[in-house]
């Protein structure tokens, strides 16, 4: 009789293969300079030949919102609808982690992780903004009249639209992609690591196949998080203004913010140096004490029975409008509208997730894809309805009240325009501009570091110089593209940017599930099994790790025997010397 545990060695999952290589050994030079070079030379034509590039881009623009703006509409879509069928389906037990490793954060510091280097600066930015400008000028879609409450309606049902489950859904496909292939798979750190699946390891570590994605993924992260430091640097300033001269600017110029993007990205640098554990981490905790005291005054001091009625009125209109939204294009008009909101959202999204999905992956270690897509999804989601009824909910009422909070200066002055009518303004104009700083700085320092991950051949912990340069980089390039046109280059750039991007999410969602077909821990239909097929025997969960989860495989999978009479298991086959067939539940 045969033992009834495996006792063989214990699958192994690469961090970080200690190659012997040091310092600059480390750095994937291919990567990095193509990459870097690309960004550079952007920056430089957009420094030395400013009017001939926003006409390049412009054009550039209107080719790609009028040509691929379905895709990006149905992509995102799409997304969402995956990332629910593999939370709910046959895959959702699966632990994104060798059998038995446990979560490296706890489960508080995990959601503020991600939900910071999410999403934080553009809450701040467009947290009164959106709302009050969808109320003053609803969407083509909407048959409402300006100013109406059913205008106000629908402005919070786009207004979560563009903040709820489809930007979070995105993220959530490309970081379930990369934690899986990392933590269960045993594979590189990289974001072309999860098409080892489909091309094989050969051809994507070593003949070079995976350093295009790699690149892209640099550059698209890049632009979508100058894109965020942007929008940051553009309210801190609006708020220093309005404190310094009582006034908001119509027309702010370029040099305070590009100022004030210098002096935080040496912030951004030595928080990024310091790594996840200490420097982000600390950040990521305080930002969700800021934001939970500036919800709360404004939720106290506001008009709070307004925002309590007007939290399930959203949540309905959201719920009840969400699949035409979904579908909303611009076949029969609506081009401009869908090019500077909706297309533009999914972009900036879509050029977050090298960035965000990298660092979701990397904080999520043995969290189960259900644990994992539900946290990602509807926390994140659920935040962003409250502190958008609150805070945009404050901003349509001033606005319903007669107060011109749409028309005050500029697109970052909105939040401020909302607090000048509470006590306490300059106060609360402070933590405001704190808040905003501390998102730019725990955004971009993680931001940092994923890319410095992405040129170091997906190393966990890369050469710190190498995360500095990305730091400065990423400062550089909101400079640049807040000179070159402001908020409008900010949009373009990005939505160029993730354009291609798409395409590589979704070949990530084609790599994700054809591991997942693979793996011995999914729940299998009652049925004729079909497609049988076996799992090579380099795959780390191959080989069940205790005895737990070979009763798992053992309950769900009925074995089968081959032509010779051994074992055929649907997922790959079990050793012969995993049990003796009766202790386990063995079928003969």
């Amino acid at each position: 009789m045969m033992s009834s545990e495996y006792t063989g060695p214990l699958p192994t999952v690469s961090e970080e293969s200690d190659d012997g290589r040091r310092g600059w050994q480390t750095v994937d030079k291919t990567v990095l300079f193509v990459s870097g070079g690309i960004i550079v030379v952007v920056c430089l034509l957009g420094i030395f030949f400013t009017e001939q590039v926003t006409e390049v881009a412009g054009a550039l623009l209107g080719w790609v919102t009028s040509t691929f703006g379905w895709l990006f509409i149905l992509g995102a879509t799409g997304f969402v609808a995956f990332s629910l069928v593999l939370a709910f389906g046959r895959y959702g037990n699966i632990p994104l982690s060798r059998e038995g490793e446990s979560t490296e954060f706890s489960t508080l510091s995990w959601i503020s992780m991600m939900f910071s280097a999410g999403m934080g600066i553009g809450l701040m930015f467009f947290g009164v903004y959106e709302p009050v400008t969808h109320l003053a000028s609803p969407p083509p879609f909407v048959d409402a009249a300006p100013g109406s409450p059913e205008a106000a309606n629908n402005a919070m049902a786009y207004t979560l639209f563009h903040w709820g489950l489809h930007p979070w859904a995105i993220y959530s496909v490309v970081g379930l992609a990369l934690a899986y292939s990392t933590y269960r798979m045993g594979r590189g750190n990289l974001m072309s690591s999860p098409f080892q699946s489909l091309f094989g390891k050969e051809r994507i570590e070593k003949k070079g196949w995976g350093k295009p994605i790699d690149i892209l993924a640099i550059i698209c992260t890049k632009f979508g998080s100058a894109t965020s430091l942007g929008l940051g640097a553009l309210q801190i300033a609006a708020g220093l203004a309005l404190l310094r001269t009582g006034q908001f600017e119509d027309n702010p110029g370029a040099a305070a913010p590009i100022l004030i993007i210098c002096v935080l990205t040496v912030g951004v640098v030595i928080s990024a140096a310091s790594g996840v554990s200490r420097g982000i981490k600390w950040l990521s905790n305080t930002n969700m004490v800021l934001a939970l005291v500036l919800l709360l005054f404004v939720f106290v001091l506001g008009p709070t029975v307004f925002i309590l009625d007007l939290i399930p009125a959203s949540i309905g209109d959201y719920l009840a409008n969400l699949v035409p939204m979904s579908f909303h294009s611009a076949v029969f008009g609506g081009t401009e509208w869908l090019a500077n909101w909706t297309i533009f959202y999914w972009a900036w999204w879509i050029s977050w997730t090298p960035f965000v999905g990298t660092f979701i992956a990397k904080i999520s270690r043995g969290r189960t894809i259900k644990e994992f897509v539900l946290g990602v999804l509807l926390v994140p989601t659920a935040v962003s309805v409250i502190w958008f009824s609150i805070f945009g909910g404050a901003g349509i009422n001033l606005q319903l009240g007669g107060e011109d909070i749409a028309g005050a200066g500029n697109e970052a002055a909105a939040f401020f325009a909302t607090l000048q009518h509470y006590p306490f303004f300059i106060g609360a104009a402070i933590v405001v501009m704190v808040l905003t700083a501390v998102f730019f700085v725990s955004g971009a320092d993680a931001g940092a570091v994923v890319l410095g991950t992405l040129s170091s051949r997906g190393r966990k912990e890369p050469w710190k110089p190498l995360v500095i340069i990305w730091g400065i980089l990423t400062g550089a390039v909101a400079a640049v593209l807040l000179f070159v046109g402001g908020l409008d280059a900010l949009q373009t750039f990005t939505i160029l940017a993730s354009t291609p991007f798409v395409l590589i999410i979704i070949g990530l969602c084609v790599s994700l599930y054809v591991d997942l077909r693979r793996d011995p821990l999914r729940q299998r239909r009652m049925g004729p099994v079909r497609g049988a097929v076996s799992v090579p025997s380099n795959v780390p969960f191959a080989v069940p790790t205790t005895t737990s989860e070979m009763r798992v495989v053992e309950e769900e999978e009925p074995r089968f025997t081959n032509g010779s009479g051994g074992p055929n298991h649907p997922a790959g086959g079990l050793p012969e010397d995993v049990g003796d067939g009766k202790k386990h539940g063995h079928h003969p």
